[in-house]
């Protein structure tokens, strides 16, 4: 039988060359979901999900983790706009925890 399709194949779709880098992109996304999903998803429900889903699902948890190592790197390299009421050696900084509180009170006095 004569191949129709100008591309020389009669069947559009993987071929023995791409199957095994296919395979691992497929069982790779599989494993972030489950892994990064933390028990959320079992593998059975992600191997049988449908494809659409599997890589909304992959798109959302990888998004979500970019955006976490962003924060923490801007919270780290002090680029957060947050003030420390609690210092290092474990001293509360009294004008900036006075300033968080709720009513602005004055410090109590002890005399």
């Amino acid at each position: 039988m004569e191949s129709i399709s100008q591309l020389g194949l009669a069947f559009f779709g993987l071929t023995s060359e791409i199957i095994a880098e296919v395979r691992k992109v497929i069982f790779t996304q599989i494993h972030e979901v489950v892994f990064y999903g933390k028990g959320g998803y079992s593998w059975y429900d992600v191997y049988n999900m449908p494809i659409w889903l599997r890589k909304f699902t992959h798109h959302k948890i990888v998004s979500f983790y970019q955006e976490e190592k962003e924060s923490i790197e801007n919270a780290q390299s002090g680029n957060s706009n947050s003030k420390t009421l609690v210092s290092p050696d474990g001293k509360v900084n009294v004008p900036e925890f006075m300033a968080a509180s709720p009513g602005k009170r004055k410090p109590p006095s002890y005399s």
